[in-house]
């Protein structure tokens, strides 16, 4: 029970004791529990879309082993397969770990994986400019997954 100005005075009637007595907690928890819910959902809903992408545009670019879009580090050596580059910017993320050199480092790994998303697009004979369209701020996230799926089931 809520003890507080409204109710010691008198002045809160049921509503104000219910909202203070944990029913808009109770309803706000609700709410966010079920956002959470849905977020992971969308989380691994995007997660399985992107490998199966990945796996299929490794296939079709003929990189082996197309599997390794399924590991989460594995996945980012199969991009720098694709897009016959050297794999050891992956070196950059065990880099980035450390404090103030790794602000540097990440952003040094973020240049190195849109030159990656460059080349592969060139690989499946698609501009490679449409790299540089993930950087849009909200829409670079949904184009990233309409063009990974161009890139992924379009005609040759």
């Amino acid at each position: 029970m809520a003890t507080g100005f409204l109710t010691q005075s008198g002045l809160g009637g049921p509503l104000v004791n219910d909202m203070l007595g944990g029913g808009m907690l109770a309803g706000a928890t609700e709410f966010l529990g079920a956002f959470m819910l849905v977020m992971v959902l969308a989380l691994i809903a995007a997660y399985i879309y992107s490998s199966l992408t990945l796996m299929r545009v490794a296939k079709r670019t003929k990189t082996e082993p197309a599997w390794l879009a399924w590991v989460p580090i594995g996945n980012l050596y199969l991009m720098s397969k694709m897009a016959k580059m050297h794999w050891w910017p992956l070196l950059l993320l065990i880099v980035g770990c450390i404090p103030y050199i790794g602000v540097i480092a990440s952003l040094v790994f973020a240049v190195y994986s849109m030159i990656w998303m460059w080349k592969i697009c060139e690989a499946r004979e698609r501009p490679g400019w449409w790299a540089l369209l993930t950087l849009i701020p909200f829409a670079g996230w949904i184009w990233g997954l309409v063009m990974w799926g161009i890139l992924a089931w379009s005609k040759d």
